[in-house]
């Protein structure tokens, strides 16, 4: 699969994917995805974007970018979507049955026209981002999409596996681990960095009072200075292996797209996990944000518009956790006295910085076997290996 502009792409094992021109479905129209779009009919087709059974309609995409809600009540937050031209909008027709296929012309899946519509753009940009600001890496997707919208029903016959395909397990499937297990309380934690010590101490304290830990990166589309899943997938694995009670932690891959939509990406991330089994779900400071778009705690505030138990998932939220060499151990600002010198914590940038000029990265901040991975990614790529 070729890779969307600006940022990584799902390594999707192709060998075993119908060919547009070869296959009994040739006689429809076909409609190219985006790697985005491929990921979002995915989550769609197991059940992670329960209860979207498509891509919206119009009633359910102005209602989600206005309200939250689609049309039948339901909490949504942001609006999942297929994108045509103008000239692809003139051929369809209400009830038409299309073909989806990636920009090889291999099968993702089929799609019932039940909707046509023109979105404004740059008004999704200030609902879904509260921004129109194109160095938002989400507004700069979105404002460069196609300028209709056709909604409806999908289907999916096969979905192709990804290099690390054990991880990959759909919403059933941790649903069964988790019901094996006997957990009836389970968390979740969505990532799309390696894992620190900050992390790590949320995650515990968490399970403290809870019975299971579900670690759920996201691996599907993100930007390019994010460290690709198939590296951040080894810090995990080498933290569980050596710092975890693995009778007690799951891992899994989520293969949904990164929006970097803040507040509102957090609700769909709680929303998301709940379909995975997940009865609460940890959010952190400025949770699925990019940039100074947003408030560190917005995040967290945006959960008090919904109804108690609204969601269906109990959001657990997390102050800044840091390093205090005072207190001489992992700690917040909710507990900890001592002055924010002491304190231990980097920026995501500044962790990406020290990384690429092969700088020291405290262990206090983050254990020596994560950072290890980290710079033997980091020399390689600056070899252009």
């Amino acid at each position: 699969m070729t890779r969307e502009k600006g940022g990584h792409s799902l390594p999707w094992a192709e060998d075993s994917m119908k060919h547009y021109d070869s296959s009994p479905f040739s006689s429809l129209m076909p409609v190219i995805l985006d790697d985005r779009t491929i990921a979002d009919l995915y989550q769609i087709a197991t059940g992670a974007y329960a209860p979207l059974t498509g891509f919206l309609e119009e009633a359910d995409y102005l209602l989600v970018c206005s309200d939250m809600h689609l049309t039948s009540g339901a909490p949504w937050p942001i609006p999942i979507t297929l994108a045509v031209d103008e000239d692809v909008a003139r051929h369809l027709h209400l009830d038409q049955e299309i073909v989806l296929i990636d920009s090889h012309h291999l099968i993702r899946g089929r799609m019932t026209v039940t909707s046509i519509y023109r979105p404004n753009l740059r008004r999704e940009a200030k609902w879904v981002y509260h921004t129109t600001d194109i160095s938002h890496p989400g507004v700069r997707y979105l404002l460069s999409r196609k300028p209709v919208y056709i909604g409806g029903p999908v289907s999916v016959d096969h979905i192709p596996e990804l290099a690390y395909a054990s991880l990959i397990w759909r919403p059933s499937d941790v649903r069964r681990a988790i019901s094996e297990r006997g957990f009836k309380r389970v968390v979740g934690f969505q990532t799309r960095n390696p894992i620190h010590r900050a992390h790590e101490y949320i995650q515990k304290t968490a399970l403290e009072t809870l019975d299971g830990l579900l670690i759920h990166p996201l691996v599907g589309p993100t930007k390019d200075d994010d460290i690709p899943p198939a590296v951040r997938i080894k810090t995990y694995q080498r933290v569980i292996d050596k710092w975890y009670r693995k009778d007690r932690v799951l891992l899994a891959a989520y293969t949904g797209a990164m929006r970097y939509a803040g507040p509102k990406e957090a609700v769909l991330h709680a929303i998301v996990r709940r379909n995975y089994g997940c009865t609460h779900f940890i959010v952190g400071r400025d949770h699925g944000g990019v940039g100074q778009f947003y408030g560190p705690y917005d995040a967290h505030h945006i959960f008090d518009q919904f109804r108690p138990g609204e969601l269906g998932i109990i959001p657990l939220l997390f102050d800044d956790a840091f390093y205090c060499r005072q207190c001489q151990g992992m700690t917040s600002a909710k507990v900890c006295p001592h002055d924010e010198s002491y304190w231990v914590r980097l920026s995501g940038s500044e962790v990406r910085r020290r990384l690429k000029e092969g700088e020291p990265i405290p262990e206090e901040f983050m254990r020596k076997d994560v950072s290890e991975i980290l710079y033997h990614y980091y020399h390689f790529k600056r070899q252009g290996l």
